[in-house]
């Protein structure tokens, strides 16, 4: 029998590649576990407990029927999804785009944040990313042998320093990254940040990936897309989904936008990460994309209510409230309460009083800036956050 030292090659050697060992599970995994384990209420993973509209869930199902996406689909992604993706840029943002070569479907935005930080960046190449970050993010760069330099957005109100921004770039800086609505603070980036943005990326010839997956979910202010500035639609590669949108979160179907040259980048890399994935599914979306915008506005006004009653059940249970401009999670600071690790403060609470939440201190590299803030998604039927609210007032 073949020693495990042998099968290691190295007994010394750890089996996880270095870049990402210091990652280990994600939270989310950590949380939702806790979750299922307490019988605790989940306002921990932002997944909604209520599926999308059903006409979209029936286009699925008649894509199935059909015989349409059960097989590999076409590797940049199902024509009429492409097509669909064009015109809602087309329609909400007045941007333009091929379908055939400035547009490729992925698996969920996950998927493309991953492809296009594995193609675009070498080893020791910078990325400078708005932090808190999602946590896929900094393990992307990881991934690519790249490094990451954070941006810090600090409370109470999540603001970037674009003079820091300045003087953060470097000979070293290939690619800025950012996520607007962003997660998890909630700031939407106005248009004129983006601008100052956009001039530092045009002055240093810096490539630019946005994360705009929460782009309908913006309750104050407007989304601006960043391509749609002077100078970025050719150094943008803009990144969406129908998760969020649509509530289909399982569906796992995102996309990007960008030139020809950078798309072709990307596919280089998406190709042999899933190759292709969600056939009939993206002919769903393709249907979901084209919905009236009465869709698109009620969807919002649910959400912005949500986010007024748990924030309000929030700040009377003692909590220092951020209320989001945008994306449906909200922020606050333990602080008040006598706390002062908000991971601990996540790890007891359903003990507590029987509800989840994230620690933002996972999002940050600099772990004293949210090391008392902790996150909720509202993304969840009324009555459950009403439950929620009622369960916190044992703090």
């Amino acid at each position: 029998m073949t020693p495990m030292s042998a099968l290691a090659g190295n007994s010394s050697r750890p089996y996880l590649n270095r870049s990402l060992a210091a990652f280990g599970t994600t939270i989310f995994a950590e949380m939702s576990a806790l979750a299922a384990a307490t019988g605790s209420i989940n306002l921990g993973q932002g997944f909604p407990d209520t599926d999308g509209p059903a006409e979209i869930a029936e286009a699925a199902v008649r894509a199935i029927r059909d015989g349409r996406g059960n097989q590999y689909p076409p590797g940049p992604g199902v024509p009429e999804l492409r097509t669909a993706i064009t015109a809602h840029q087309q329609r909400f943002y007045g941007l333009s785009y091929d379908p055939d070569t400035e547009v490729l479907v992925t698996a969920g935005a996950t998927e493309a944040i991953a492809a296009s930080l594995l193609a675009l960046l070498e080893p020791g190449d910078e990325v400078i990313a708005l932090e808190p970050f999602y946590d896929s993010y900094a393990a992307c760069i990881a991934m690519a042998g790249a490094v990451r330099v954070p941006l810090t957005l600090r409370a109470p109100h999540f603001r970037p320093d674009l003079d820091a921004l300045r003087d953060a770039i470097t000979p070293r800086t290939r690619l800025l990254l950012l996520n607007t609505p962003h997660n998890p603070t909630g700031t939407v980036l106005t248009r004129e940040e983006l601008a100052v943005i956009a001039e530092l990326a045009v002055e240093r010839d810096l490539l630019v990936v946005t994360d705009e997956v929460y782009e309908h979910l913006v309750f104050e202010g407007a989304h601006v897309p960043l391509a749609s500035l002077p100078g970025m639609r050719e150094r943008t590669v803009t990144i969406s989904s129908a998760g969020k949108t649509f509530s289909f979160t399982g569906w796992k179907v995102g996309w990007i936008t960008a030139p020809p040259a950078l798309v072709s980048a990307v596919r280089s890399a998406k190709q042999f990460l899933t190759y292709v994935s969600s056939g009939p599914f993206q002919y769903a979306v393709a249907e979901a994309l084209a919905l009236p915008d009465s869709y698109f506005d009620d969807f919002r006004a649910d959400l912005a209510a949500k986010r007024d009653l748990l924030s309000d059940g929030l700040a009377a249970a003692g909590f220092e409230v951020f209320r989001p401009q945008g994306t449906y999670f909200i922020t606050t600071d333990v602080s008040p309460l006598g706390e002062k690790d908000g991971l601990a403060f996540c790890r007891a609470l359903p003990g507590r009083c029987g509800v989840v939440a994230i620690p933002n201190q996972v999002f940050y590299d600099d772990k004293s800036a949210g090391a008392t803030q902790v996150r909720w998604a509202f993304c969840k039927r009324t009555d459950v956050l009403q439950e929620a609210v009622d369960r916190l007032r044992r703090l």
